[in-house]
């Protein structure tokens, strides 16, 4: 699978660019998959599942500004409040193994023999 060029929010910046692996949290937002049409049992959760390239971040002076880019992120700003940067990744690829791996919040180092496939 590969994606195309998406925005994904945060509060906080990165000077972090690159390649990095893709790991989303155990916990899912069962109401947003829901209103965006994705079955949230169908979601892998807690385990490396790919690799992107973070290859800019944008900043948000305002909630208009993360309005018009919502069809970029997807965020529920309603829901989740003001997000002021929007790490722009492109190249998302799946791995073709899922690797089971306990997350941390942001950006974490991963302990593990993983390649870049």
């Amino acid at each position: 699978m590969t994606l195309a060029s998406v925005f994904f929010v945060q509060k906080y910046c990165s000077k972090n660019k690159g390649k990095f692996l893709i790991h989303p949290s155990k916990n899912v937002d069962k109401e947003r998959s829901e209103s965006l049409g994705i079955d949230h049992n169908m979601l892998t959760l807690g385990a490396i599942i790919g690799t992107a390239v973070l290859y800019d971040v944008k900043q948000y002076k305002n909630k208009t500004e993360l309005e018009i880019d919502k069809n970029k992120h997807y965020a529920d700003i309603k829901k989740f409040g003001f997000c002021k940067y929007g790490f722009m990744i492109k190249n998302a690829h799946r791995l073709r193994s899922l690797i089971p791996y306990l997350g941390k919040l942001k950006f974490f180092e991963v302990r593990y023999p993983i390649s870049f496939r």
